[in-house]
């Protein structure tokens, strides 16, 4: 079956402008080429949330080679996971919240379209602040006298200080800024902020290397990258090896849900798939590798261990090396945020209501809206924003398994394009009153499943195990419930 030939044009259905607008519409410009899907999971990879998480798993006991071992499985998943996600997207050239209209129904598609953009909102504002907390580091260390203006006590609004205000609004600004010029300016920003920050890695390494000595940061370097667990159990490695998996698929699960949003745009499948094989295992394990070696390189340098790089850059005694580090990663920090948070509540939120609000439009409203939630307190308040992420995070799974189970085996690859954008009762997407009740009622269970998960004992060292729990619940499920409707059986007559 060629790509073209799964989709059905052969009668007539009205579109309706209430599903559509100039941005969820299939589109045309088919520009990018690997590079450029290089480049995007360079943006998202390179970051500092990234480097902290790194650091902190080969910081516990657990066995290194496990760890090693199950980051590069891991990886390797989330790879296969993309390219799948990917092909309805880049068959039909439309984004992700409107993909979902053809298992949720046309109005059942708002549900993962909201949820997926409250997340968005939620961790864009939160990389936002993180973002700007390097920025005030900096300008603290060129201008000391402001810190009063740091201090919460003295002057602050809203839980932040006022310089931390100027750093949030000043990090805001700019990402709205390149958001605000289009997909094609985000693609271009991509392609020099991703290599910028191994540029700035390679800098600060050698500049630890020669305020340590060679010989000695090597040996340092080999030391850390050893098993950090001298006596390990086959069942303790085991254990370490899956929850690594585990973790690093839950790390990725937001961007690759929506991940047809940039799929749309890939010439060929082929793109796709090259372009994730450089971003993904190589990038990684590569960013990996280069993060490890300058969190080794602060033991000898400053005497303690250090995981946050902004962190480590501030003890430098060099300021041109504190400056190009901490502005390199800022922009590294604003570089994941447009790419995964900002564009993907832009076609989620634009998707509840096309007609009114439009792509630019729905973006604005997400930046305004992670102003408001003040995300410096969400974040400073763990078990707030873990159970209202987790929670959130938990349908992750089940929506990913809807739609891979759809396209694949409830479709078999086949989509109407044009049904996804009618409202008339006779469409293959209406279904009952524009909702799939399959789908609703696989996605109850299977996030109920997820969520039930993680209270299990046995399944408290497993972080992320909720997805595939989910995941792989709505798989199995989805398929029985459909063929068991009458509302989803229409669609096996349209196949092709």
């Amino acid at each position: 079956m060629s790509e073209r030939a799964s989709f059905s044009h052969s009668r007539h259905v009205e579109l309706n402008a209430s599903l559509s607008n100039s941005a969820l519409l299939p589109t045309t410009e088919r520009t990018w080429s690997w590079f450029d899907y290089l480049s995007f999971w360079m943006s998202d990879v390179h970051s500092v949330g990234t480097y902290v998480t790194l650091g902190n798993l080969f910081a516990s006991d657990l066995p290194g080679m496990a760890v090693a071992i199950g980051l590069l499985v891991g990886i390797l998943l989330v790879q296969i996971l993309c390219n799948l996600v990917a092909v309805p997207s880049q068959q039909t050239g439309a984004p992700f919240p409107v993909i979902c209209r053809a298992s949720f129904g046309v109005k059942g598609a708002l549900i993962p379209a909201f949820v997926r953009g409250v997340i968005a909102v939620c961790w864009y504002g939160i990389q936002t602040w993180l973002a700007s907390n390097a920025l005030v580091v900096l300008i603290l260390k060129c201008a000391p006298a402001l810190s009063s203006w740091a201090d919460i006590g003295q002057h602050s609004l809203a839980g932040l200080s006022a310089l931390g205000w100027l750093a949030f609004l000043a990090l805001w600004l700019l990402q709205a800024a390149v958001f605000w010029r289009g997909i094609e300016s985000i693609k271009h920003f991509t392609e020099w902020a991703g290599p910028l920050i191994y540029v700035v890695m390679l800098a600060l390494d050698l500049y630890l290397l020669q305020r340590v000595g060679f010989i000695h940061g090597l040996h340092a370097i080999k030391q850390s990258l050893s098993c950090t667990s001298v006596e390990t159990s086959s069942r303790g490695a085991f254990s370490a090896f899956i929850m690594t998996i585990t973790l690093t698929i839950s790390y990725f699960s937001a961007p690759m849900l929506n991940f047809g949003d940039f799929a749309r745009y890939a010439k060929n499948t082929k793109d796709i798939r090259r372009g994730n094989f450089w971003g993904l295992p190589v990038n990684f394990l590569a960013f990996t590798a280069l993060t490890l070696s300058t969190i080794a390189l602060t033991v000898p340098a400053f005497g303690v261990r250090i995981t946050d790089p902004v962190e480590t850059v501030s003890k430098t005694d060099n300021v041109t090396v504190i400056i190009i580090a901490i502005l390199a990663f800022m922009i590294a920090t604003a570089g994941i945020n447009v790419v995964v948070n900002f564009v993907s509540a832009s076609f989620d939120f634009s998707n509840l209501a096309p007609e009114k609000i439009s792509w630019r439009a729905a973006g604005l409203l997400a930046a305004f809206l992670s102003v408001f939630i003040t995300p410096w307190n969400l974040y400073n308040s763990p078990a707030a924003m873990h159970f209202t992420l987790d929670f959130l995070a938990s349908l992750i799974g089940p929506f990913y398994g809807i739609i891979i189970a759809d396209y694949f085996i409830v479709s078999d690859r086949s989509i109407s394009v044009p049904d996804l954008y009618s409202l008339s009762p006779k469409g293959l997407y209406w279904y009952e009153n524009g909702i799939n009740r399959s789908t609703v009622l696989t996605l109850c269970l299977s996030a109920s499943l997820a969520n039930a998960s993680g209270f299990l004992p046995i399944m408290a060292d497993f972080p992320g195990i909720s997805w595939f729990v989910g995941c792989v619940a709505a798989i199995l499920l989805y398929p029985w419930l459909s063929s068991e409707n009458p509302e989803t059986t229409q669609k096996a007559r349209y196949r092709s």
